[in-house]
């Protein structure tokens, strides 16, 4: 039962330090307690947070009640919070900095080494291909808008295996000049014009009936460049017109990672005879607070049978539906092993511009042929051992960083119980940053 307001904060004044006044934080999302000394709250709800016990739970009020709440279900009112804090002059320091960090973020894309990482990706590269091959017929007489082109080969994969009236390639970074090059020298400059800028600001001839888009990032969304492909669509995209990739869905499985975890943790135990056992807490803090890009997963250490948890429609996406995606997932441990934390992966499709036709697929996971993104490694604070027929069941958020807006939190919840009957389960929150 949640504790009185009065004898739950006598309780931590004895333990904390409590001579700062509690704070109000506004919820993000619905979060139901399991647990005794937990705290249940909707979303909208505004909580009184009177110790910040650690980073990811936090002692908070609500209604009279008192108890724990995961701290990455929480915001605070920015406004009231700097005028407390007196840093006025320092919010307009850092919002005079571009929170899209383009100067970075195309300037990494103006590289060959980039570029080169996703040529060389077959899957990737040859996926797209199909897709035009296959829908060679009724892009005839089409204008297509291939956004964030790169080196331009989706567009010249249009204009060579295709007939379209019009190919827009439009690229911010400074690729750009290399890519009119390349269009020149493989014959397509009387159906391909490349356009140089920001897609927010792009001035084109007309509306066009297909924009076609490689946006995924780790985790599908990181970095957020598909908002430019929105704000696309709804500028450009003519009616009736077609999105490719049509849908995409983010995969997630709980997992073994025996190796990475021994790599990390266990080399601490007698490196050279010695007792290094110390350090272990502090290489768990330093190596598993974030997601593990470029994870390779092999299919034998998926524990249960992967799902999609995030599903989205790109025609009828919204800029403002990312600013947190949530889903629900749950599995059941199909062999006993080890639990050391979440991988996940997306899958994109395209849909053919011919009804009953063929919806091509990119699937990223490791039961596919490999590509540059590989898998994304969620690491649990320490191992759990799992046997067959438990279930892990749970909430993933993607919650956008207000601030600096091509970065996001994944925040994963989850519980482990034997049977459907039993009260008895073990939750636990983590929350993984994930930064440029």
């Amino acid at each position: 039962m949640f504790k009185k307001v009065d004898d739950s904060i006598r309780m931590h004044q004895e333990d904390e330090d409590y001579t700062n006044p509690p704070e109000e934080f506004i919820g993000l999302s619905d979060f139901t307690s399991c647990g005794s000394d937990q705290l249940s709250f909707r979303a909208g709800d505004r909580l009184l947070v009177h110790t910040k016990t650690s980073a990811d739970w936090w002692w908070a009020e609500l209604g009279g009640l008192c108890g724990y709440v995961p701290s990455s279900y929480l915001k605070q009112d920015v406004e009231d919070s700097y005028l407390k804090q007196g840093v006025e002059e320092e919010t307009s320091e850092e919002t005079s900095e571009d929170p899209w960090q383009d100067e970075e973020y195309f300037g990494s894309y103006g590289t060959l080494r980039l570029q080169l990482e996703m040529l060389s990706d077959r899957a990737r590269t040859e996926t797209y291909r199909q897709v035009i091959l296959t829908n060679s017929a009724p892009l005839r007489g089409k204008v297509v808008m291939d956004l964030g082109c790169g080196t331009g080969v989706i567009s010249l994969f249009c204009a060579r295996l295709a007939q379209p009236k019009a190919v827009y390639a439009v690229e911010a970074s400074s690729i750009a000049e290399h890519t009119e090059t390349l269009v020149r020298q493989n014959g397509c400059e009387e159906v391909v014009t490349v356009f140089q800028g920001r897609a927010e600001e792009l001035e084109l001839p007309g509306t066009v009936d297909i924009l076609i888009s490689e946006w995924m990032g780790n985790c599908l969304l990181f970095e957020f460049m598909v908002e430019s492909v929105l704000q696309a669509r709804d500028r450009w995209l003519s009616e009736g017109g077609m999105m490719w990739p049509s849908g995409a869905s983010l995969c997630l499985v709980p997992c073994q990672a025996l190796d990475y975890y021994t790599e990390r943790m266990g080399f601490w135990e007698q490196p050279y005879g010695l007792d290094f056992t110390a350090l272990q807490s502090l290489a768990q803090s330093e190596f598993f607070s974030r997601p593990r890009f470029s994870h390779l997963l092999q299919p034998e250490d998926c524990l249960a049978t992967p799902c999609d948890v995030i599903t989205l429609d790109m025609l009828t996406l919204h800029v403002t539906d990312l600013e947190e995606l949530r889903g629900q997932f749950t599995f059941i441990v199909e062999k006993a092993g080890t639990f050391h934390g979440f991988t996940s992966w997306f899958r994109v499709q395209f849909q053919s511009l011919e009804r009953d036709k063929t919806t091509l697929e990119l699937d990223t996971g490791p039961y596919s042929e490999p590509t540059h993104w590989k898998q994304t490694l969620f690491m649990l604070d320490g191992p759990i051992s799992l046997l067959g027929g438990e279930t892990v069941s749970g909430i993933i958020l993607l919650h956008r960083n207000p601030v600096w807006r091509r970065h996001m939190t994944v925040t994963i919840q989850w519980r482990i119980s034997s049977t459907e009957e039993t009260g008895n389960c073990m939750v636990q929150t983590k929350s993984f940053p994930m930064w440029r």
